[in-house]
């Protein structure tokens, strides 16, 4: 057994093939060496009290590095076959290779000195008897290494045998649509007018894309993070299977395509979106179920170019052993051969795109071509180009950035503390609840954690308000002259009078966000400035951006968004991109960068001073008009987020009277009255 378990050792160790006689291999390596262990245990026991009084320093020294060395392979390779391997623990099977290779140089050592310090006598006798041809290996008997030989040829007969018989009834992945008379309405490429290849050029099987639960059996904290996520929930999302099904039944479901690319891969690369087929916003189908599956992401081996609508490359993972098979038992034997054996699962599922920004751009940014608006080329949202704008992408001209590239995945996908396979050496692994901007799912599923974080998040000090105070050139204190050099006060006070007019700048400032603030669809989105004036009674002044009685904002407050139109000029305010040809109006303020919003009022007669001057931030995933349609009878009322707030006091006074020539009126002149 040891010196098989050396055999399928070495050839684990020395072949990088993931073949599946090797994978056969590791589970016999482990059953062999399992049992092994068994037997090895009483055999160390009794050798160590029949050589206990036996005075050879050498043999006693390597039999005692021989027990170390064979508590340290059986310790981690026990360890190995029940735990399995992780990120943190991958360093476990260094150890029990090195022991292991170790332990048999130690042991030829061992045999060999065994002989040479030998009685003389002893050695003579040997040396006459019938096992001298073993003379050197004194503890062995005469048909011991026909029978290692003979045991070593049956496992590895056993072993390739295994192999043969599983490529006969293996399942092959199908590289067919699952449409049979599949259509292609643009063009020979099979996935347009989405961006997305394969790496075989032809379609992937159901199971090499889907198939998520069976990630969460050893990944359960991803999974119940992902299942929060609106990544997996980008076909299930009401709004979503909304606008598929008014573009299926406009332009056909081979349109869907260009969309499915992004939100429902599964439907895409399995040949679903074709006459007959389903696409991602039908319910109790498997795309619409499993959103951006597990293996969507995981198996992208690279970005195809920059312009996105799903321009990924998507390759296949190298399958394991049972891989696609429905029975819990062999499902079970193909989990338990990764986590023994996760360097190929590793290698799949950990490519390098995966840390790149470039992985977000295939489907955070978008154009819309004459294929599909029957207009033109239209760009639409880019968030990969806004962050490489940015001061975080460091490969800017702005006048100041960061000291460290910030990535989409450092704010998207923050590192957290749990106890996943993946985490690192700090027990810490990439968040995937991808947390954003959408507030309305979780709200609308009751997912109070999503929400939360969510909102906290928004508001984590990425974008800032502030209110520029109303300092007046003509700001005085007393009308008594006094010279320059001797004015304590640098900066005039900022007061209003009443009945005047005023002007205020309110600067937004996008200190945080790596890329436009607002993002994504901001044609259906709602970020507002609302600002509001009150006197100390707590009247109202003046006020902008308020909710009407239905909930919708109020018309002339000041917006950060677009107004996507049509051909004819029309507004195209339900999210229907195939109409789309251009915008009247787009807001948004780039990273780093500032807007200042202006408001004027009057002050009226009747204010009582201080003046109250609040202005806030507010966020709405899906403005009111939209989210009515979208929704439906599903409708409820979406939570508003404030991002940011500002708010200051300012005084108010009289106008001083009109200046008099005589005597009498001057201490009138020199007189201002301030309103309480």
């Amino acid at each position: 057994m040891l010196v098989v378990l050396l055999l399928s050792g070495l050839y684990s160790y020395i072949s990088s093939s993931h073949s599946v006689f090797s994978q056969w291999l590791v589970l016999a390596h482990g059953f062999i060496g399992t049992a092994s262990l068994l037997l090895l245990v009483p055999f160390i026991i009794n050798h160590f009290y029949r050589t206990l009084g036996q005075r050879r320093a050498g043999l006693f020294t390597s039999g005692i590095f021989l027990f170390v060395l064979s508590i340290v392979m059986g310790f981690t390779g026990v360890y190995i076959i029940v735990a399995g391997l992780t990120e943190q623990t991958a360093w476990l099977l260094n150890i029990h290779i090195a022991s292991g290779f170790s332990l048999f140089g130690v042991l030829i050592f061992h045999v060999i000195s065994h002989y040479i310090w030998l009685a003389p006598k002893r050695r003579a006798s040997l040396a006459r008897s019938k096992e001298q041809n073993f003379r050197y290996f004194p503890s062995l008997e005469e048909q011991a290494f026909l029978r290692i030989g003979t045991f070593a040829l049956g496992f590895f007969t056993i072993t390739f045998s295994l192999s043969l018989i599983y490529l006969a009834f293996e399942i092959e992945p199908s590289n067919q649509p699952a449409v049979t008379d599949y259509q292609y309405n643009y063009g020979p490429h099979p996935f347009r007018p989405s961006q997305t290849d394969t790496a075989s050029g032809t379609f992937i099987d159901k199971n090499q894309i889907a198939g998520s639960q069976n990630c969460a059996n050893c990944h359960k904290e991803i999974a119940e993070q992902w299942y929060s996520s609106i990544h997996k929930q980008a076909a299930s999302d009401p709004t979503y299977v909304k606008n598929i099904t008014l573009l299926s039944e406009n332009k056909g479901i081979e349109a869907t395509r260009y969309c499915e690319g992004c939100h429902a891969p599964v439907a895409l690369l399995t040949g679903q979106l074709s006459e007959g087929g389903t696409h991602g916003g039908i319910k109790n189908t498997t795309a619409f179920h499993e959103g951006i599956s597990c293996l969507s992401c995981h198996n992208i081996e690279s970005a195809t170019h920059l312009k996105g609508v799903a321009s990924y490359r998507y390759e296949p993972h190298k399958p394991y052993l049972f891989d696609g098979y429905e029975s819990n038992f062999f499902s079970a034997l193909r989990e338990y051969l990764i986590r023994i054996n996760p360097s190929q699962h590793k290698t799949d599922m950990a490519k390098e795109i995966l840390i790149e920004p470039e992985l977000c751009a295939t489907c955070h940014v978008q154009f819309m071509d004459k294929e599909m608006n029957n207009w033109g080329w239209v760009k639409m949202q880019d968030e990969y180009t806004a962050w490489l704008e940015s001061p975080y992408s460091m490969q800017s001209e702005q006048v100041f950035a960061h000291s460290k590239k910030t990535r989409c995945q450092d704010c998207h996908m923050p590192l957290v503390k749990g106890n996943d396979p993946s985490a690192n050496s700090e027990g810490e692994f990439r968040s995937h609840r991808f947390i954003g901007a959408n507030t309305m799912l979780p709200s609308l599923n009751g997912d109070k954690e999503q929400l939360a974080q969510t909102q906290k998040f928004l508001q984590s000090n990425k974008v800032r308000l502030t209110i520029n105070p109303p300092n007046r050139k003509d700001a005085t204190q007393s009308d008594k002259q006094i010279t320059e050099d001797i004015r304590a006060i640098t900066e005039t006070p900022a007061y209003f009078y009443l009945n005047e007019t005023v002007k205020l700048n309110v600067v937004a400032a996008n200190i945080g966000v790596g890329h436009n603030f607002p993002a994504g669809t901001l044609d259906i989105n709602e970020a507002w400035i609302a600002f509001t004036a009150l006197d100390a009674t707590g009247k109202v002044i003046y006020q902008s951006g308020f909710l009407e009685d239905d909930l919708s904002v109020e018309t002339n407050a000041y917006f950060y968004r677009s107004l996507p139109i049509d051909r004819f000029g029309k507004l195209v305010w339900k999210h229907d991109l195939f109409n789309r040809v251009g915008e009247t109006y787009k807001n948004f303020i780039p990273a780093g960068g500032s807007d200042i919003v202006e408001y004027t009022f009057d002050v009226p007669s009747w204010a009582k001073g201080p003046i109250t001057l609040n202005a806030v931030l507010k966020y709405r995933k899906l403005n009111q008009r939209y989210a009515k349609w979208a929704l439906g009878e599903d409708y409820q009322d979406l939570p508003i987020t404030d991002m940011a707030r500002a708010t200051i006091l300012v005084p108010l006074r009289q106008q001083p009277p009109v200046r008099m020539e005589s005597a009498s009126s001057s201490f009138l002149n020199n007189t201002e009255i301030e309103a309480n």
